[in-house]
């Protein structure tokens, strides 16, 4: 039996992270593209799109990343609930603080989903824009 060949190496603090996610991929390819995107997002591209990525990462083109990401046969709830219990066996019974951060953005039309009237907490009122709210935890001041 021929051994699969080892995923190629990328920034070294991403390949040890990537490492405890290894099991959840069924093949050294989708292994890669998940290393490969989190290159991407760490780096400074102004636009974090696959064609981007792809370029960064010295990769062809985007279609492999593309596959990972529709088509490829990792399961989604797996991973988060991998990266859950990572976070939790790190974080153990230390404090965490929670921060709710609410964005929005004032819009003109309706060619944008999700555009309506709606509380902007930046503009202190009600007016056609879109709201997103993201969750934070800081740890040790890490965010």
């Amino acid at each position: 039996m021929i051994e699969p060949r080892k995923g190629a190496k990328t920034v070294k603090f991403v390949d040890e992270y990537c490492q405890w996610y290894r099991k959840l991929f069924s093949d050294v390819r989708s292994f890669e593209a998940f290393k490969y995107l989190h290159i991407g997002c760490i780096s400074e591209l102004k636009r974090k799109t696959l064609p981007e990525i792809a370029k960064l990462t010295g990769l062809d083109n985007q279609q492999g990343l593309h596959h990972f990401l529709t088509t490829s046969p990792w399961d989604v709830e797996e991973l988060r609930a991998m990266r859950l219990a990572l976070i939790l066996q790190v974080i153990k019974d230390r404090p965490i603080i929670l921060i709710i951060d609410e964005t929005g953005d004032k819009k003109k039309g309706s060619k944008t989903d999700y555009v309506k009237r709606q509380y902007r907490g930046n503009l202190g009122k009600v007016d056609n824009g879109i709201v997103v709210v993201t969750a934070y935890g800081v740890f040790c001041g890490m965010t």
